[in-house]
């Protein structure tokens, strides 16, 4: 009996359609296995990544605005271009229409940036208003777009005490609820009125240590997922959706 010779890749494909074919609540049409060579970019970005600031206080000399402006300066330094958000005049979510020239503002940087970095201080053991409302007027959704669904994320956040962890976890939660990728590492900055010097230049300390810690890593992802960031995003429950409702669309017997 003449043997033939079946190929690696072969035999995995196999095993991959019968796998499949175990699994009778899946869409087989629609089930994608990951694979190495989506994740590779076959056109790299060659412009500088993109990053907004936002920031949390209205206040004339707010330390939550210096510590952006400070990360800004190192994501700067390593190549990246940085635009700032100033809340100011931004309209309480649902008190004013979308059209209003703030919030115009604020989505046309959401849709522009790759990356973000928030940074609030902590208020009664939370996020400020002015934080939460600038993350309220970025839509889930605009149209056929997603302002922030793929883009990378670093949180910080100050604190006129000791140092906590209370504003940076609840923006972890908007940044996942957002469809962000937020980086692991993270910074809180305590006591925050003895890390700035009169010109609103960070000190040197271990603090400023862990921003430009942040920083590095927020640089790094963002280089890594900016050319790949609607392959890590897509999902196979909203492939099915959408294949639904094409189906229907097409299927419909009168307009």
């Amino acid at each position: 009996m003449r043997r033939v010779a079946v190929s690696g890749s072969t035999l995995q494909t196999q095993r991959h359609a019968r796998t499949v074919a175990s699994l009778p609540n899946l869409d087989a049409s629609l089930f994608e296995a990951p694979t190495l060579d989506r994740l590779a970019p076959h056109q790299p970005s060659d412009h500088a990544p993109r990053f907004l600031l936002l920031y949390g206080s209205l206040r004339d000399r707010s330390f939550s605005r210096l510590a952006v402006e400070e990360a800004g300066r190192l994501l700067t330094a390593m190549g990246g271009e940085v635009r700032v958000f100033d809340p100011a005049g931004l309209p309480l979510p649902d008190s004013a229409p979308d059209s209003h020239p703030k919030v115009q503002e604020l989505r046309s940087l959401a849709q522009w940036a790759e990356g973000m970095v928030w940074c609030s201080p902590e208020r009664h053991g939370a996020m400020t208003g002015i934080m939460k409302a600038q993350i309220d007027w970025i839509p889930l959704s605009v149209g056929a777009v997603r302002p922030t669904q793929g883009k990378t994320l670093a949180v910080m956040q100050v604190s006129g005490g000791s140092q906590s962890f209370n504003a940076v976890n609840q923006l972890r939660v908007l940044g996942r609820w957002m469809r962000m990728i937020t980086i692991p590492n993270q910074s809180s900055i305590a006591k925050a009125y003895d890390e700035f010097d009169e010109f609103g230049r960070m000190k040197p300390s271990a603090y400023y240590e862990r921003v430009v810690d942040v920083m590095e890593e927020l640089f790094k992802f963002t280089l890594l997922t900016r050319d790949v960031s609607g392959y890590l995003v897509d999902r196979y429950s909203e492939r099915r959706e959408s294949a639904a409702k094409l189906s229907l669309r097409v299927n419909q017997r009168s307009i």
